[in-house]
């Protein structure tokens, strides 16, 4: 399988000043299949430490931090390390929160050896260690996106075109992609639940492997305490996955706990990286976040988790005239925030606005070339987007409103609308990532 991230992971390879990488991200998100199947066959020798299953290594990072002492400890059980030619892979690195602060003596007395760690759950590493800032790199590893999926089940025509503007895609060509787009919603954007699809073509094998990859979220709840008890982690968790796209309230998140206890388990699960925080913003200038307001809502790693955890059965797809009937909607308001993630930017905002005589709400912002532009997932004639007119009137400084839909692209510039297929998500934003040649 290929991932957009590659070719950053290989640009740090050579890049200037390089230092120590960290690739962050949830658990199974494919953090070290990236570093194994990429990164590790650009170097002679490659050298993996996990400080989860191998604590043998934690003494290597214990007292003097100067990189040939650490690297003396470690070649004791891996072999010889040769900077430049040799790979240091340190794997679930918060299993020892001091590695992290090690990080910076290598940029620092040894640039010249190729350091990258990964690790779940860092923000908790982070809370009791000093971070080495200015010192490291990160790179943030999401579920695989829809183009990265197509790729992965072989699909390498429909990939190209994912890329194209589709202003020019025909009827057949959109109905086509938001076919495979029906199976990516059950499927999702895990690695392993896509690798199960691909080699069976079965959803019930990516569902199993749904099934193993919350239960092993919920075992690491554990971790959590005694900060916020295991049930009210849970609770959380399944009424964030059944309330996508809707405002949150802490004290309806968990019924058997408090508002302030509630607060503290939607944090961790966002430090976890399990769920993403969607804040209202003011759309009046940049950056979205300096006009950040008290309402938010929030999304799920990954939609097929999503749709899991829900117990929504896929034969309510069939049948259905468009992808934004299904469960209401939620999958393709999930499934908007997972691609803007993952193409666009690292924080998700909207727009509300309550008044007394009516209330309104787009459902995303985004930006694209410094312009801001709102976004609504929905379909139907351009007059019902209320809300999305409502805001283009009250923000002028936004010269349109981008509508997804199930249908083709097509411009609609008396009422300062776009409307988009529901995949055009690339295009929605300036790219953080780069494309891969599909």
């Amino acid at each position: 399988m290929k991932r957009i991230a590659e070719k950053k992971l290989l640009a740090w390879i050579n890049s200037y000043r390089r230092k120590p990488l960290v690739i962050r991200g949830a658990r199974q998100v494919g953090k070290t299949w990236l570093v194994e199947n990429c990164l590790a066959k650009q170097f002679e020798k490659y050298v993996k430490i996990d400080l989860e299953k191998q604590p043998q290594f934690h003494a290597a990072f214990e007292g003097d931090l100067t990189p040939n002492r650490m690297l003396e400890v470690i070649e004791l059980h891996a072999g010889r390390i040769t900077p430049g030619k040799t790979l240091l892979f340190i794997d679930e690195i918060q299993g020892y929160p001091r590695a992290i602060t090690a990080l910076r003596y290598f940029y620092e007395e040894l640039p010249e050896l190729h350091v990258v760690a990964a690790g779940s759950m860092l923000e908790f590493a982070f809370g009791g260690i000093s971070v080495p800032v200015g010192r490291i790199e990160y790179l943030h590893i999401t579920p695989m996106t829809f183009y990265e999926y197509i790729l992965a089940i072989g699909n390498e025509i429909i990939a190209e075109r994912l890329l194209e503007h589709p202003k020019d895609h025909s009827d057949a060509l959109v109905e086509a992609i938001h076919q495979h787009l029906r199976d990516y919603f059950f499927i999702g954007g895990m690695p392993e639940a896509v690798e199960a699809y691909r080699d069976t073509r079965s959803k019930l094998e990516s569902y199993k492997i749904h099934s193993q990859i919350i239960s092993s979220y919920r075992e690491d709840f554990a971790k959590y305490r005694p900060s916020v008890d295991y049930a009210c982690l849970d609770g959380v968790l399944d009424s964030v996955a059944r309330s996508t796209g809707q405002q949150i309230k802490y004290t309806q998140l968990y019924e058997h706990a408090s508002g302030v206890t509630n607060h503290k388990a939607f944090d961790l699960l966002c430090k976890a990286k399990l769920l993403n925080r969607i804040s209202s913003a003011n759309p009046s200038g940049l950056p979205l976040g300096a006009s950040q307001g008290k309402r938010f809502k929030a999304s799920m790693l990954d939609i097929g988790l999503m749709q899991h955890m829900c117990g929504i059965d896929p034969s309510i797809a069939v049948g259905k005239e468009n992808l934004l009937s299904i469960y209401n909607g939620q999958l393709a308001e999930q499934f908007v925030a997972q691609e803007l993630l993952a193409w666009h930017t690292d924080k998700l905002f909207y727009w509300s606005r309550t008044a007394k005589s009516s209330n309104a709400e787009v459902d995303y912002l985004t930006v694209r070339d410094s312009t801001i532009y709102p976004i609504e997932v929905k379909s139907g004639p351009a007059g019902r987007l209320r809300s999305l007119h409502l805001c283009l009137e009250a923000y002028p400084n936004c010269p349109q409103g981008w509508v997804l839909q199930d249908g083709p692209y097509q411009e609609l510039p008396s009422q300062k609308l776009i409307f988009w297929p529901l995949y055009a998500t690339p295009h929605l934003g300036n790219r953080q990532q780069l494309p891969l040649e599909a």
